[in-house]
């Protein structure tokens, strides 16, 4: 929970310091002071957006710092330590500044961050309810989201599941439709691939052909020279015209080695290895002259060879860089002809999985649909309950869970007759077609009866302000339940209510903050007296510029700041009396 909020050059304020605490904590002061702006700075500190008008007049920026006690919040403290923040005596420091250019910097801990991920820290945190709330609830998406919320787990699970399912089965009726209509696309590469293997079939290539055929029209090409070279080697290893050759040359220095062996064994090692050098250039001569006699000329064949060649060339100008990246782009390219050529079968193929999630979403869709029902249930049940208890005691919640039926153009009862391509946006549940989307099959709407006897509406269409107000008191006590945040921010939706409700309304705010901290900002004194801790906002003004501050409050002070607010003039008894006794009331309430 926050135990402190530390705010200087935002709005009207200059410089304050908010204490706060376990239990009820109101923020009382007169309309324009800047309760609101306490709202504002813990919005800042969640991550939400900076407005550079919210800095104060004449100041270069705002800044925002917010002291957290970490306790049991899941992940909170791990999500510190991964944005380089640090814990210290189990609290974190947010902050969050503002410059007038419009500039924003965010610290988790004392390690700079985006807002982005301030708010994704922070979320755990704190859960807001304020008048834009209100407004945001009359959407039907944000309905069945209250409503899944409310669901908890059981809901959850099933919508994951719902979810995982229905974007599969898009994967696959998009895959479907981009198989059928792109049939002549496909029909055209088809063709294209068709041609070019084969070109390649025609000339047959063979693994490593390239390099063997460039070495053979190179041997080829130059026959006699190569034939000239080779009789040169032979001549000077093996002379056959009686010239000095290297034959000749280690035969000598074998014989005189040899003729001094008896008086040094080292001379007879040489001769010896002389001896083997004789035998291997013996050797060798012959491998020249076997060399020599096979090397002819070839027209014939280097023509071939030559044809050969380029043929292989018009394969890798098209198809690769060397006959093996030719080879496998062949069989990649018959790999996708087969694909190509393959279209019934993977039309069918797709028809099938179609089918097969279509049946598994539609099973899923109705487990999800009935447990939203009981949900909805629970959830009427539990807010008409909170509605007697703020003075709204004829009054009914219903949350309606309904389906609406798909324009398939066939009827109803005859599902058979659509053929094999089922509507996009309809699904057989059961026997009936339905819309359905990503979040399922259901149109979730929370309707009211404000008095016995009147049917139920919807909220926009059968409340009052006052009663729109309680409503969604009602309906965010009841969803707070299911979110496990130690804070609780009640920004004015006590608006529109006074006398008895507002007192309910008190004693609802205080029976939550037994178990959370909750901050509200309200202009009435009933929720006001309420209060574990009473923070009101002082407006000062020297006629140019407009100051507010915050002042925690406690006895005395907070009878006159109730007086205060009952009678709208400072100093009346009658006031003031009403005041002690909304004290007294308030604690008898909460004993």
């Amino acid at each position: 929970m926050f135990e402190e909020i530390r705010i200087s050059s935002l709005g009207v304020i200059a410089a304050s310091t908010l204490e706060l605490g376990p239990g009820l904590t109101v923020i009382t002061g007169e309309t324009g002071a800047g309760k609101t702006m306490v709202v504002t700075a813990l919005g800042l500190l969640l991550g939400g957006r900076a407005d550079s008008g919210a800095v104060r007049t004449g100041d270069r920026a705002a800044r925002v710092e917010g002291i957290v006690r970490v306790g049991d919040v899941a992940g909170f403290a791990e999500a510190v330590l991964e944005c380089g923040g640090e814990v210290e005596d189990d609290r974190v420091v947010l902050a969050r500044s503002i410059s007038a250019e419009g500039r924003s910097r965010a610290w988790v801990g004392g390690a700079g961050v985006p807002a982005s991920r301030l708010a994704g820290v922070a979320e755990p945190l704190v859960a807001v309810h304020g008048q834009s709330d209100q407004h945001r609830l009359l959407r039907p998406a944000a309905q069945r989201e209250a409503l899944d919320r409310f669901g908890g787990a059981p809901v959850r699970a099933l919508l994951e599941r719902y979810q995982t399912q229905h974007a599969a089965l898009r994967e696959v009726e998009t895959r479907l439709h981009e198989v059928v209509t792109s049939a002549r696309e496909r029909a055209r590469e088809a063709d294209q691939l068709r041609f070019a293997l084969g070109e390649i079939e025609a000339v047959q290539p063979q693994p490593g052909e390239d390099v063997q055929l460039a070495a053979e029209e190179s041997r080829l090409g130059f026959a006699d020279t190569l034939r000239l070279g080779a009789g040169q080697a032979q001549e000077a290893l093996s002379s056959d015209q009686g010239s000095p050759d290297a034959l000749g040359a280690v035969a000598a220095a074998r014989s005189a080695l040899e003729q001094v062996r008896e008086h040094d064994p080292e001379a007879g090692a040489l001769a010896d290895r002389l001896a083997e050098l004789g035998y291997l250039l013996s050797d060798l001569a012959a491998d020249v002259a076997s060399y020599a006699s096979r090397l002819e000329s070839d027209p014939v064949r280097l023509a071939a060879v030559s044809e050969r060649r380029a043929a292989l060339t018009a394969l890798t100008r098209k198809y690769g860089e060397t006959v093996a990246e030719v080879l496998d782009w062949s069989r990649e390219a018959a790999a996708r002809l087969l694909d190509l050529e393959d279209t019934d079968e993977q039309v069918g193929h797709l028809r099938q999985q179609q089918g097969a999630l279509r049946g598994e979403l539609a099973a899923t869709a109705a487990e999800l649909s009935q447990a939203r029902s009981e949900a909805a249930r629970r959830l009427s049940q539990e807010v008409t309950e909170e509605l007697a208890l703020l003075a709204m005691p004829h009054a009914t919640l219903r949350v309606e869970v309904s389906q609406t039926a798909a324009e398939t153009g066939v009827p109803q009862d005859a599902p058979a007759n659509l053929g094999a391509d089922p509507p996009r946006d309809a699904l057989l549940v059961g026997d009936r077609w339905l819309r359905f989307s990503s979040t399922g099959i259901d149109d979730v709407e929370l309707l009211l009866a404000a008095n016995a006897g009147m049917n139920p509406r919807p909220l926009d269409k059968g409340a009052s302000g006052g009663e729109l107000s309680r409503v969604m008191l009602a309906v965010e006590v009841a969803l707070a339940d299911t979110v496990t945040v130690p804070t609780f921010v009640f920004d004015e939706v006590d608006a529109g209510v006074g006398g008895k409700a507002a007192i309910e309304i008190g004693r609802r705010l205080a029976q939550l903050a037994r178990s959370a901290q909750v901050l509200v900002v309200t202009h009435l004194p009933q929720v006001a007296a309420f209060a574990d801790r009473h923070v009101v906002v002082d407006k000062a003004s020297d006629g140019s510029i407009t100051t507010s501050a915050l002042t925690s409050l406690s006895g005395a002070e907070r009878e006159l700041e109730l007086s205060r607010m009952l009678a709208g003039l400072d100093g009346s008894d009658t006031a003031l009396a009403h005041a002690r006794e909304l004290i007294e009331t308030a604690r008898s309430a909460t004993r």
